[in-house]
């Protein structure tokens, strides 16, 4: 089976070919992420969406303080 996607490796996942990598793959229609220890599992999404979230990590908005 080929794999339509051309999937790109996080530059925060460090140099090596370890399986602890989030990968990317954009597209026309949608964006779709994976965890390359499970490669066959996708999420998909869109340019918005993704740059929401993104921006929210960024910013420290999604993180939750310790109690």
């Amino acid at each position: 089976m080929t794999n339509p996607y051309n999937w790109q490796k996080s530059s925060f996942s460090g140099g090596g070919d370890g399986n602890s990598c989030l990968e990317l793959a954009a597209g026309p229609a949608a964006i779709r992420l994976r965890e390359s220890d499970t490669p066959t599992t996708h999420l998909t999404t869109s340019a918005v969406p993704l740059a929401q979230l993104l921006r929210g990590i960024k910013t420290g908005i999604l993180i939750t303080p310790p109690t």
